[in-house]
């Protein structure tokens, strides 16, 4: 079954942990969803806590695009817009499992090792082909593919990788056991939130 723009339509975290698992492709090249990070409306950590922006933009549309953009100046960043029209709300992937076009993803990057293909969400976007051209696009309409899982995976949550705010919060989603991930989890993961919404993050002063 293909996701559309209603799935999209629900509380992050609520997203966030039914996506894992499910396949994520770009012109059919991808994989099965191992790793993501939640950034929610009132998160500190997150692009859009401080308003909209001509950079952002994409973050405040609707449910179920692509907000991209560029970290640090060199990698791509590919997040898939939920909750509502007008809430900077977004998941961030982080990490697949490949499936789906391996040779074409083995010559973007440049290497054989498949669990270095996809583990990272810069390295994601160069084996998908992920550029800002994709940023604003729908995830229901081609290049875009997204198929739900089979069967749901163990899930891990551990703090979210290289912000300074929030940092202390369990917003990093991982399929447990995984060799995929961008980084091994800590040695005592903690159990994902059991609520439709993550933790509130401290209000802005």
């Amino acid at each position: 079954m293909r996701l559309d723009g209603d799935f999209f339509a629900r509380p992050v975290a609520e997203v966030g942990r039914e996506l894992l698992g499910a396949t994520l492709l770009v012109d059919g090249v991808g994989g099965r969803i191992v790793e993501l990070e939640l950034y929610d409306h009132e998160d500190p950590a997150s692009h859009g806590y401080r308003g909209k922006t001509e950079r952002n933009a994409s973050m405040f549309g609707p449910p179920g695009h692509a907000y991209v953009y560029r970290s640090y100046g060199v990698h791509w960043c590919l997040n898939l817009v939920c909750a509502e029209e007008g809430v900077a709300a977004a998941l961030l992937i982080r990490a697949l499992e490949p499936t789906h076009g391996i040779d074409a993803m083995r010559m973007r990057r440049g290497v054989e090792d498949d669990r270095l293909l996809c583990a990272g969400p810069g390295r994601l976007c160069q084996a998908l082909g992920v550029t800002r051209a994709h940023d604003g696009l729908p995830l229901d309409a081609r290049p875009f593919e997204l198929h739900a899982r089979t069967e749901a995976p163990p899930i891990a949550a551990a703090p979210r990788i290289g912000i300074s705010r929030a940092a202390e919060l369990p917003w990093r989603l991982c399929v447990a056991g995984s060799p995929y991930l961008s980084r091994p989890l800590p040695r005592s993961p903690r159990p994902p939130a059991a609520s439709s919404s993550p933790p509130r993050a401290p209000r802005r002063a």
